[in-house]
Order: structure tokens, then sequence, then C-alpha cells
């Protein structure tokens, strides 16, 4: 990445669209960023039936999926740009049930070389929002080539 670091949310919201649109899975199940500012991010899905395990709820993939990128986008955006998660770990608290899932996700702690991050990942169902997952990792800047 060698653009310039965005200084507006809606600076911020356009780069993280533009790099979403990038991963090719991300396209795939119809990810998007629906809130980007230095240091927190909201993802949202919808949820399709080929996203479904066998008990009709979402799959833990996904659900882990939307906590990654959510993680990385608020570390991204932490610590200036592009970035990839180094660790993270993912709490399941209830079944992913409902039409969609929003992930949101924060940095907690920043550094020169790492963001730490938390995120809650919700299942929307009726307009109702209901904590599935929550998650924390480490984010680190891409390193220069």
């Amino acid at each position: 990445m060698n653009q310039a670091i965005p200084t507006s949310a809606d600076a911020w919201l356009s780069w993280g669209q533009h790099f979403l649109k990038t991963q090719p899975f991300s396209a795939l199940i119809g990810a998007q960023i629906t809130g980007l500012d230095r240091g927190r991010s909201e993802l949202s899905l919808p949820l399709s039936p080929q996203l479904l395990q066998q008990h009709g709820f979402a799959h833990g993939g996904v659900v882990s999926y939307l906590a990654d990128n959510a993680l990385t986008f608020a570390g991204g955006t932490a610590l200036g740009g592009d970035a990839l998660t180094l660790e993270f770990k993912i709490n399941y608290v209830r079944p992913a049930v409902g039409e969609m899932l929003i992930a949101r996700a924060h940095a907690e702690a920043t550094g020169k070389t790492q963001a730490v991050c938390r995120c809650n990942v919700y299942a929307v169902k009726d307009g109702e929002e209901k904590l599935c997952a929550v998650a924390q990792g480490t984010i680190v800047p891409v390193p220069a080539k």
C-alpha cells in the first residue's frame, strides 16, 4: 500500500472499501465495511444459506472471518495503513442466527509495531442484535518490501 494515510472518517471508509474489494474471499461471501475510522471498524455480512452450517447457524468459520477482518481493519487504521493479523482468539457465546452479522472492532492499545484490538460480533434477527462472539487479536503493519 503506497497511498496517503486518510485523515477523515469518510476517507478511511473509502480506503477500507477499496481494500475489502481486493480480497477475493470477502467479495465472494458479500462482506461490506459499514464504518471505518482511526482505530475502529464495522463490517457486516448478509447471511445466505451457503454461509450456514448443518443446524442453520452461521458457520463458525464465517463468524471468525468477520471478527478477523474487523480486527485487522481497526488495527490497520490505528497503525496508519495496511496491516495483517499476527494472532487472534475468538469465543463463541451463542449461535449466530439471523439475517446478518455485524462485527465492531476497536484498537485497545497501539504501539509502533502492533495494535491489540477487540471485537464483538452480533447476529441481527428481526432488527435485534445479539452478541454471538467476542474476539481479541494482535495486528501488525505489513512489512515494507
